[in-house]
């Protein structure tokens, strides 16, 4: 198992990499024994030991924090913890971790009523000690005001509804994206230079089970329209809410249609440039969803990138997908290839053969039983 250390748990919209997983089975070891199952959720506390600053947070959002807390300051687990040794007290850095925790939750309560304003990633930027004097350079140096009467006037930006109907027009339609009721991809997955086949089965019009092979090892992730999982050699879990909702986003068949129906709230920007290709960027907002950031190629009106998060106890985990590699396949265009990165890792995902319409086993979509993940030996 030495050797998927550093792999991810591929394709899901909020799966931990294994980098984090091999935490959280430590984390598991020194739990208490498992109580009877109740109606109510564990918290960290209940399931981990030696929690204090994040009492009271459900259980399952403890590694996903810890993992917030590792891209906000660019670092890994044993910056922080000792190695098999997860509850232990031993290194500075914790116990500093604790009041930063503290401090910054303090500042949120008193003066943005509980709302994440301010996160670690707020003062730190991917650095372990924070900047607290401007930094002054020709190349930040700010732009010199316009002359009276010469203020520059931005460029006038087109109606989200108009972006997004060209992004219709460019995959092939609303009645020809429809007409898909199945889709079945291979092809490989890149990580770390390393090649491993993959195939990605999805059906109309929220399900979706990708499996990558890794060796005599399979990594699945899975979302049914209801559930979402993650399987592993280690055992199978269930996603919680949140990683639930990133899924489901991977998971619409018609994601082109679904969007002006899933989000009433659009906010047009100008976009970065993607590959040399300049860009409209789309914010979706919606009371009931974390919000999309999508980037419009404004030539061909395709979906160059979109930008969701997940939701932790101490701030937005953000998920980047790039998609390129166009191709027309039974009259509806898509992405042969995409990126997806994460602060602490991305991959890449090539498909080479996509088969549409064609049947699809319904119990792919089944949730196995949930298990424990088997403890390395020690």
């Amino acid at each position: 198992m030495k050797a998927h250390v550093r792999l991810p748990l591929f394709f899901a919209a909020t799966s931990i990499p294994l980098l984090f997983f091999g935490a959280a089975q430590r984390l598991r070891a020194q739990a208490p024994a498992a109580a009877p199952a109740t109606a109510q959720p564990q918290t960290a506390e209940q399931k981990f030991k030696n929690i204090q600053a994040l009492k009271g947070i459900p259980a399952d959002q403890l590694i996903p924090s810890m993992q917030f807390i590792a891209a906000s300051l660019g670092v890994e687990c044993q910056f922080c913890h000792v190695g098999h040794a997860m509850d232990k007290d031993d290194k500075k850095t914790k116990l500093i971790a604790r009041k930063m925790i503290t401090m910054m939750m303090a500042i949120d309560t008193d003066n943005f009523k509980g709302e994440r304003e301010v996160t670690c990633y707020t003062c730190h930027r991917g650095s372990v000690h924070p900047v607290g004097t401007p930094i002054l350079s020709i190349e930040t140096a700010p732009a010199p005001p316009a002359p009276e009467g010469e203020a520059e006037t931005a460029p006038a930006l087109p109606a989200a509804q108009a972006i997004l109907d060209k992004y219709l027009a460019a995959v092939g339609g609303a009645d020809a994206v429809q007409k898909v009721r199945t889709r079945i991809q291979t092809g490989n997955i890149e990580v770390s230079d390393k090649k491993f086949p993959i195939e990605i089965y999805s059906q109309a019009p929220d399900e979706r089970v990708s499996t990558a092979h890794m060796g005599p090892a399979s990594s699945v992730t899975a979302y049914n329209g209801e559930t979402g999982w993650l399987s592993t050699p280690n055992g199978v879990r269930q996603m919680n809410s949140t990683e639930q909702q990133a899924a489901s986003i991977d998971a619409q068949l018609y994601f082109p249609v679904w969007l002006s129906r899933a989000y009433q709230d659009f906010k047009v920007s100008p976009g970065e440039e993607i590959d040399g290709k300049p860009t409209y960027l789309v914010s979706a907002i919606s009371k009931d969803e974390l919000p999309l950031r999508l980037y419009f190629d404004q030539q061909s009106g395709l979906l160059l990138r979109l930008i969701r998060y997940v939701e932790t106890p101490l701030g937005r985990n953000p998920t980047e997908i790039d998609y390129s590699d166009f191709r027309v396949t039974d009259g509806i265009k898509i992405p042969y290839r995409w990126t997806l990165a994460r602060p602490n890792g991305r991959f890449t995902i090539q498909i080479d053969n996509v088969k549409q319409n064609v049947p699809v086993g319904e119990k792919l979509f089944v949730m196995p039983a949930p298990q424990e993940p088997h403890e390395s030996p020690k």
